[in-house]
């Protein structure tokens, strides 16, 4: 039997790495729009104060091969001979069980590099290599002037092992899907949105209607970006994210990472998560309607997490006390335009307009797990709020959303008398350098209220979601505070 030669690896190494050749600046996807998650990531990959590899996390499809080669166009541009840079993508087949130690010896030998030269090694990929973490972080402590960066789609699984083995070693940097301030910026509808201090997120909308056509496009399309910049996904948009995106990650990812044999199963438990996002569930009654045993599907959504296309979020009780065996939950899509690729596009009258909107939310809160981890729904047995916010030191609430896609609670104070009474039990009260503790999205309206007391803020659900995805991405580069301008 043949066996894949060193001739064959070299080749490919060549061939994904044309900046050893004539053309030295001949980065793919150069000439490609920048996300704006890349010049923070650039500065971490580039920073070699910390000796550490930076682990890029994200799904599928969200431009992380991109990133890492606008990343190595960068230092291309910035100086960096292309001698000193390798890629590799774990994903091609005649790399298959190659482990990185090896890479790293034949680029080595093949320039001549020494222990002390500024090397960038990038692995693509990297979960289709088994003990990838064992890996990476004996290169970590065996070459500590080298600059190790490698990707992976299965984001939570990657992201524990990350934490477990690599603790000190590897720094995660998350790479999700397009927030709706993306998506705007990226189809030049930025304009829609103008400063307003007297207003509730001290913003406002040009055009309420244009902006929630904008909106209901980023729910239907608008997550990833090829399904932005490809006009060709664009116009069916549906048939990618399916199967290229969902149906790859179950039938293949999942199944290769974990050993699942009943993939029908999983698949089915995707659909009716998906159907239901934004809706609280219960392990039971998804057991009754699968016919698969409680502790397997608790299996299957830890495993749909670690894909990074769910996400759970955890019930408080009126007093805001979690509960030590949560009977329900909810379960939100990482990337609303996932439900419109398996049922079909939404309309603005949808019935589950709701739940995508809410949806919509979380899923610029996802960009932000630190975050992510304090969010939480409150439901009793007469009532429930949609988001609360519990402070990390004393678990108590500091401020609460009800989500609607309509303008009716901003009339009807009877359709906020849950929010109002649990606004009152915790005392959120009150307003300080304008951040608003009671907050209502509606679907046009914008304005600010006393209801009982409560200091309620009235934001269209568009406007909301956009400057939310705009202020996380702002805290992320506020944290990297970089100390040099970077080339890309």
């Amino acid at each position: 039997m043949l066996s894949i030669s060193q001739s064959d690896i070299d080749a490919r190494l060549l061939f994904d790495n044309p900046w050893w050749g004539v053309d030295a600046a001949a980065a793919p996807f150069r000439d490609l729009p920048k996300r704006e998650y890349l010049a923070p990531f650039y500065d971490l990959a580039t920073d070699r104060s910390i000796r550490r590899a930076v682990v890029l996390l994200g799904p599928r499809r969200v431009g992380k091969t991109v990133i890492l080669h606008q990343t190595i166009h960068g230092l291309l541009e910035s100086g960096t001979p292309g001698n000193q840079i390798l890629f590799v993508s774990l994903e091609t087949p005649v790399y298959t069980d190659i482990p990185l130690a090896r890479f790293l010896e034949t680029f080595r030998l093949r320039f001549g590099h020494d222990r002390n030269a500024p090397l960038y090694l990038i692995f693509d990929e990297v979960q289709y290599l088994r003990q990838w973490e064992v890996h990476l972080k004996s290169l970590v402590d065996s070459w500590p002037s080298y600059r190790f960066i490698v990707s992976g789609s299965a984001a939570a699984a990657l992201k524990l092992k990350s934490n477990e083995s690599g603790a000190g070693r590897f720094t995660d940097f998350l790479l999700p899907p397009l927030t709706f301030h993306e998506f705007l910026t990226f189809t030049n509808q930025s304009p829609l949105i103008e400063a307003a201090d007297n207003l509730p997120l001290r913003c406002r909308t040009t055009d309420i209607e244009a902006l929630n056509h904008s909106f209901l496009q980023y729910l239907n399309i608008g997550g990833y970006p090829e399904s932005v910049f490809n006009p060709t996904i664009r116009s069916a948009p549906e048939r990618f994210i399916k199967s290229d995106i969902i149906d790859k990650v179950l039938l293949r990812d999942l199944p290769q990472l974990y050993g699942i044999r009943d993939i029908q199963e999983l698949n089915r438990l995707f659909t009716t998560l998906a159907y239901n996002t934004g809706n609280e569930i219960t392990l039971e009654e998804l057991s009754q309607s699968s016919g698969v045993a409680k502790t397997t599907l608790r299996r299957y959504i830890e495993y749909l997490e670690a894909a990074f296309l769910i996400r759970r979020i955890e019930r408080i009780d009126r007093g805001a006390r979690r509960f030590e065996r949560a009977p329900s939950f909810k379960v939100y899509l990482t990337n609303p335009s996932m439900r419109a690729a398996l049922f079909g596009r939404l309309a603005d009258d949808d019935q589950a307009m709701g739940s995508l909107a809410e949806t919509a939310i979380y899923c610029q809160w996802f960009h932000d797990t630190e975050l992510l981890s304090h969010l939480h729904y409150a439901r009793w047995p007469t009532g429930e709020v949609d988001i609360v916010a519990l402070n990390p030191s004393d678990q108590k609430p500091v401020w609460c959303v009800e989500v609607k896609w309509s303008d009716r609670p901003a009339n009807d104070a009877k359709q906020l008398r849950h929010l109002l009474a649990f606004a009152q039990e915790h005392r959120l009260i009150t307003r300080t350098s304008g951040q608003d503790a009671v907050l209502v999205t509606t679907k046009t309206i914008h304005q600010l209220k006393t209801i009982d007391d409560v200091p309620v803020a009235f934001v269209p659900t568009s406007l909301y979601v956009f400057v939310l995805g705009k202020n996380l991405l702002q805290r992320l580069r506020d944290s990297a505070n970089p100390t040099r301008e970077s080339p890309v």
